[in-house]
C-alpha cells in the first residue's frame, strides 16, 4: 500500500477544491504541491459557485489547510502547460487531482505516471459540461457525483467511481449543488483510497454514451425553471 504522490490544481480559493482538500487529508493524502489559478474568469467562477452554495458550510481556505499541512502552493495566470509545466519539474508524479478547474487539456495530462482525475459534480456520461445539478434536474436526470479520469474531451474519461445523492422533497437548488460538492469530495478521496489499495485496474470502466449534450452554463431562465420545479416537487427522482 503506497499513497500517490499527486499536485492538486484549482481555481484560486473555489469552494469546490476547498470541500476536496479538506476530505482527501482528512485520509493522509498530501499533495506533493497545490497550483492554483488566480484569473478574472476564475474569479467569476468562485463568486458564481459561492452564490450556488448559499446558506451551506464552506470548508477552510486553501491557504489556512496548506500552511496547516505544509504544502507549497504556487499561483498562475490559467492553468496551461507552459505556465503549469515548470512547476511540476522535479516532482515525480504518479497523479494529478482537479479540484475545480477549467477546462485543461494538453501536455499536463500526459505527465503523471497514472493519470489525471477529476471529480464531476453530475453522473456521467448523462450530465457533462457546466451546472450538471441544474440540468439533472431540468431534463429529470439522477442527481450525483462521478470521479473519473480526464482526457481530452470534457468530462468523457474512464470513471473510477459515481454515486446518487438522495434527492427528497424541499431540497433547493442550493442544497443540491451543496451535497454534489461534497460528494465529489468524498469520492475523490475515495478513489484515492482505491489507489493506495491497488484496486484501480478494477475500478476503471468506459463511460459509454449518452443522449445528452455536453451542456453550458446554465442561463438564468433555465435557473427559474429549475426552482420552480423543485418548488413544485416535480423533479422525477425524489426517494420520499
Amino acid at each position: 500500500m503506497v499513497k500517490p504522490r499527486f499536485a492538486f490544481l484549482l481555481l484560486k480559493e473555489h469552494p469546490y477544491g476547498r470541500e476536496m482538500l479538506q476530505q482527501i487529508l482528512s485520509e493522509g493524502f498530501v499533495p506533493e504541491v497545490i497550483i492554483e489559478e488566480d484569473s478574472p474568469i476564475g474569479d467569476e467562477e468562485r463568486e458564481k459557485f459561492l452564490k450556488r452554495i448559499e446558506g451551506n458550510p464552506i470548508a477552510p481556505t486553501i491557504e489556512e489547510q496548506a500552511m496547516e499541512n505544509g504544502i507549497p502552493v504556487e499561483t498562475v495566470e490559467i492553468h496551461k502547460s507552459p505556465q503549469v509545466m515548470p512547476l511540476l519539474e522535479g516532482f515525480d508524479l504518479d497523479l494529478i487531482v482537479f479540484g475545480g478547474t477549467r477546462i485543461i487539456r494538453g501536455e499536463i495530462l500526459d505527465y503523471p505516471h497514472h493519470g489525471v482525475v477529476n471529480s464531476h459534480p453530475g453522473l456521467l456520461p448523462d450530465c457533462r459540461g457546466s451546472a450538471s445539478p441544474a440540468w439533472s434536474v431540468y431534463h429529470d436526470i439522477r442527481i450525483g457525483s462521478t470521479c473519473h479520469f480526464c482526457d481530452n474531451g470534457i468530462d468523457t474519461g474512464e470513471i473510477l467511481l459515481k454515486r446518487e445523492v438522495p434527492v427528497k422533497r424541499g431540497m433547493n437548488y442550493e442544497d443540491l449543488c451543496y451535497e454534489t460538492l461534497v460528494l465529489s469530495g468524498i469520492l475523490m478521496k475515495e478513489a484515492l483510497m482505491a489507489y493506495d489499495e491497488g484496486r484501480w485496474s478494477d475500478m476503471r470502466q468506459p463511460q459509454g454514451e449518452s443522449e445528452y449534450p455536453t451542456f453550458r452554463n446554465a442561463p438564468e431562465e433555465i435557473l427559474e425553471a429549475v426552482r420552480e420545479k423543485l418548488e413544485r416537487q416535480s423533479y422525477a427522482h425524489y426517494i420520499d
